[in-house]
């Protein structure tokens, strides 16, 4: 059984981060020891294991949840996972393509700077002024 605190090192799993998870349920409650210490097991290791490595590929929390549930069931058809990491991947496409277009702009913000003062600074003129943005998010 591991404390809380080996459990976040053997994880990589900050303390407060392992306690959220216990309060919005993706993590079972730990058991307590007689100084009231929380408790883990291997499960529990492998479970936040699991959770942190579905962030780190940026799956939402709702998301966990299910494929957390689904990874509880192992004897049925896996089409549910695949459909939620096909919407996870989608949403990282959609993403990629708003930071491109993101990048474009700034290097073209970067691009016509100047290099005077902050008077004639493209820079500082195009963040105050969104008509000025070529992004389509903003402005217009």
């Amino acid at each position: 059984m591991l404390s809380i605190g080996k459990l976040g090192a053997r994880t990589g799993v900050k303390v407060p981060t392992i306690r959220y998870y216990e309060q919005i349920g993706l993590l079972a409650e730990a058991d307590r020891s007689a100084g009231n210490q929380r408790l883990y097991d291997e499960k529990a290791v492998e479970r936040l294991t699991f959770i942190r490595h579905a962030r780190e590929l940026g799956f939402p929390l709702d998301a966990i949840r299910e494929l957390l549930s689904l990874s509880d069931q192992p004897d049925i058809p896996c089409g549910a996972a695949d459909m939620i990491a096909r919407r996870q991947l989608d949403a990282v496409r959609e993403r990629m393509l708003r930071l491109k277009a993101l990048q474009t702009e700034l290097e073209r913000m970067v691009a016509q700077c100047a290099h005077g003062t902050i008077s004639d600074c493209r820079v500082i003129e195009v963040l105050g002024n969104h008509d000025l943005c070529l992004h389509p998010d903003h402005g217009h």
